[in-house]
């Protein structure tokens, strides 16, 4: 309906919007999150967390119809026709923009559960939003460096002890664990800098993935494996929001994770490390393969 409007105007359109419908939900979030804490009896507990995913599917619902409303980006979307909202999946797809959340979660919301993203501690302080994510269980996680860790090498594994927690958390609800691969956004600097054996992506990162499956894998039989490629430059949020973008193709795949990674141990298991590596590096070669032609 807006898109007869100028880029810039319809990209401070659709912030105020985003910006509006974010506080609307966040005080009706927050209430129900603090009923969550102060009354610890499960039956309760149970009910507000479908309350809470309920909120955030509505909350995604508008942020959808704004940007849809405010920017001409057509998806063209397959193989998201088989997944269901009562059972659990790992999450990933190749990552180049903040808009690629946004993409995969207006394609997965009231198809599969609610996605639950592991982000940097720092985030917990982002107004608004870093109660929102505390309020819906994602876990925060504190990222050393390696300088860090050879000075304090007893932080080893803090992250993978801080995956080790959530999954309990989620483990008697659906739910959708996103966790990128490559650990960063893509950048033909970063690429040129790992030395990466892929055209299109970073080198994959397997520690999340071995942590869950290995945590979560008697309740989460299967990868949805995302590829996006946009049509053209890939868009910052802002270019994004203006509808700079015209289009972008969206592939999943699902993926059945092998049986015999559940119940492993990735800290110890030198051996399960290894083939949950070898997994990622395979599924990340047939995605590099499929950006190649998609171009």
């Amino acid at each position: 309906m807006l898109r007869f409007l100028p880029p810039l105007l319809r990209g401070v359109i659709a912030s105020l919007l985003l910006v509006v419908n974010t506080l609307l939900w966040a005080v009706v979030l927050f209430a129900l999150a603090l009923l969550k804490a102060v009354v610890p009896i499960k039956a309760i507990q149970v009910l507000c967390n479908k309350g809470l995913d309920g909120i955030a599917s509505a909350w995604i619902n508008n942020n959808s119809n704004i940007l849809s409303l405010c920017s001409p980006m057509q998806l063209k979307a397959t193989g998201f026709e088989d997944v269901s909202l009562d059972r659990s999946y790992l999450v990933t797809s190749n990552h180049q923009s903040w808009a690629d959340i946004v993409v995969v979660q207006t394609l997965l919301n009231k198809r599969a559960p609610q996605l639950k993203f592991f982000l940097k501690k720092e985030l917990i302080w982002v107004p608004v939003l870093g109660l929102c994510w505390w309020a819906l269980d994602f876990p925060f996680m504190q990222r050393h460096t390696k300088e860090y860790l050879k000075k304090h090498p007893e932080k080893k594994g803090q992250d993978l002890e801080t995956t080790r927690k959530a999954c309990e958390k989620f483990k008697d609800r659906p739910v959708c664990i996103y966790n990128y691969l490559e650990g960063t956004r893509f950048s033909e600097e970063k690429h040129r800098r790992q030395r990466s054996p892929y055209r299109h992506l970073l080198k994959p990162k397997s520690g999340g993935v071995g942590f869950v499956v290995g945590a979560m894998g008697h309740n989460m039989p299967y990868l949805l494996n995302i590829t996006i490629k946009y049509e053209g430059k890939v868009p910052d949020f802002w270019d994004f929001l203006c509808g700079r973008c015209p289009s972008a193709t969206v592939h999943m795949e699902t993926i059945e994770i092998p049986k015999h990674f559940v119940g492993k141990s990735y800290m110890e298991d030198r051996g399960y490390r290894a083939e949950i590596q070898g997994w990622v590096n395979g599924i990340w070669e047939e995605k590099d393969q499929m950006l190649e032609k998609m171009n």
